[in-house]
Order: structure tokens, then sequence, then C-alpha cells
């Protein structure tokens, strides 16, 4: 099968020849411009033949046309550093209108990704990282803390402003398509948690804003829902219009996949633990959970992949390239 072939019948849950397999890290030195983020994807899908890439930018590019200033790291292997939020007070808030996305930091993704469309040629899907909304705002305003306390202090006032910021992502994910993207990867971030935010506050500050965004991507062939940290949400966002999930099925108070698989038709990802086995563990450790979540799927409506961003691959500290290899040995038997 092509890789094209191969994915999107593992979506539909159809047969494969295997299953697809994938992963992806940040290129904190090369993610600052398009050309750079565009040649670190391909680089690491030529290097380890990805069957689809997921392309992970700087996490703060969704902030930084509101005024939120971020720098890159002094240091190789850490994320940006804020110097100054963009939402310190309500006031803030009522600021926030819709971004023109085909300029600023916006315009620089959708660059990077015309680079990736045109230099695959067809080859492999690819999809774009877009953050909710309500994670957007956090990037916005540097820190979850504040958000949380403007859900308390000032409710109506970021609700009107989680509007513009939806609509501008909702846009923005609508261009992603136009550029070759076959959809997004759509990231909580901590707002997956239970330990950040409520099911209640959950269904006012985020779902009707996740919703506006999905909305301007319903045709596209490969949007994945990934639901991020321990204490999910997930069971409650099943009826999400992706076609796929995604989140940390080896965190002992999440769901695993067996347990997720009945209660939805659409496909499962991930499989590796990201935070401990790929990173710390021997390729043997890899290897044997891969195979038990094949196992846990019957390799039917699955696509392998470690369970969100992994530190880049390095022999001297970061995720040892031999454990890659491992994932991507046990996917291709």
């Amino acid at each position: 099968m092509s890789k094209p072939d191969r994915v999107f019948a593992a979506l539909r849950g159809d047969e494969v020849d295997r299953v697809p397999v994938s992963a992806w890290w940040h290129d904190f030195a090369r993610e600052w411009s398009s050309q750079g983020l565009a040649e670190a994807t391909l680089e690491a899908y030529r290097r380890y033949d990805w069957d689809f890439i997921k392309v992970n930018p700087r996490a703060c590019y969704y902030a930084e046309d509101w005024g939120a200033r971020y720098v890159q790291s002094d240091q190789p292997h850490q994320q940006p550093k804020l110097i100054e939020p963009g939402v310190t007070s309500p006031q803030d808030l009522r600021r926030i209108r819709p971004l023109d996305v085909t300029r600023g930091a916006y315009g620089e993704q959708l660059d990077a990704l015309a680079i990736i469309a045109r230099e695959l040629n067809g080859e492999a899907p690819f999809i774009q990282t877009v953050f909710s909304p309500l994670a957007a705002m956090s990037r916005l305003a540097g820190s979850t803390k504040y958000v949380q306390k403007l859900m308390r202090e000032a409710p109506d006032d970021l609700l009107a402003a989680l509007a513009p910021v939806a609509e501008t992502l909702a846009a923005y994910s609508a261009a992603c398509l136009e550029r070759g993207a076959s959809g997004i990867f759509f990231a909580t971030v901590e707002w997956g948690s239970a330990d950040n935010i409520s099911p209640g506050d959950y269904d006012r500050f985020a779902r009707p804003f996740d919703l506006r965004v999905l909305a301007a991507v319903r045709n596209a062939p490969f949007n994945l829902f990934h639901v991020c940290r321990d204490n999910n949400h997930l069971t409650r966002l099943l009826d999400y219009p992706v076609h796929a999930f995604q989140w940390g099925s080896r965190s002992p108070t999440n769901p695993s996949l067996s347990d997720i698989l009945p209660k939805t038709d659409k496909a499962l990802m991930g499989g590796v633990d990201h935070g401990h086995t790929i990173r710390e563990g021997s390729p043997a450790d890899v290897a044997a959970e891969a195979k038990e979540a094949h196992d846990a799927t019957n390799g039917r409506r699955f696509l392998l992949a470690p369970e969100c961003s992994i530190d880049p691959p390095s022999p001297s500290g970061q995720t040892p390239p031999e454990n890659i290899l491992a994932m991507l040995d046990a996917a291709r038997p």
C-alpha cells in the first residue's frame, strides 16, 4: 500500500498491510522560520520514513500576533521563553479581534506547510498542529492559572475573547488545508485534564469554541483530537467530529486503548509511552509496548506513535534513536 492508502484505510477501519507509524518532536533552533520548520520536518520524515507527518511548530505561535512576546531559548532543548504576555487584565481581553491568518506568525506557518506539501508531492499525508482556543488563550496570557482566574472573575470577558480566537483558528485551519495539509492535529494541551478544568467549565469555555474550529475542517480526511495530560476528559469528548483520538493511554489515570476502542468508531493513535519508555526504556521496552497496543486494537483503526511529542533524538541524553527505530520495526515486521 502507498502511505496515503495505508493511513486513510487505518482511519476508516479498513484492512491495512501494516499499521501506520510516525513520531514528532521540536527542533527549537529551526522552528522560528517557515523554511527552518519545513526543513526540520522533512529531514525527520526522510530519516525515519514516517507514514504520515504531524508538523510540530513552536507552541507560542498561536499567541504572538495578539501581542504575546516570546523569544527563542538560549538552550537547544528548551521551549521558547515568555517575555511579555498579551493579556494581563480583563480589559486586554476586550481588545482581542480576529486576525488575518495570512500574515505574521500564522502566515509563516502557512508558508511552511506550502513548502512541505511541495516537497512531499502527495507521497505522505501531513497534518498541522492547532491548539484549542482555550489553549491558545493560555499562551496569550502566559499562564494557565491566570486563565483559571479569568474563568472565575471575568467569565463574560473571557467568553467574548474566545470567540475571535476561535474564529481566527477556524480560518487558519481552513487555510492549512488550502496549503496541502490533510487535516489538523487539534490539541487541548493542559485543558484536557480534569486537574485543570471541571467538566462544567470545559463545556462552557472549551467545547463550543473547539467545535467552531473543527467545523472549519469538517471535509478534511484526517483530523485528530489529542486530549492531553493525566486524568483526562476523553470519555466525555468522544462525540467530537474527528477521524482519530490520541491521548496518554498508558497513564493509570486515563482510559486505555482497550477501554476506548469499543466506545467509538473512530481510529486511535498512540501506544508507546512518550514520557518514560521511549526516552528512558530499552528498544525491547518500546517494542513490547508497540506490540501490546497492536494486540489491544488487533491492528485495526490504529496508528502507532508515541502518545505525545517526544524529546529530539540524540545519543546524549534525549530520545535514543534506537528506540525510535524499535518502534518503526514493531510496525514493520
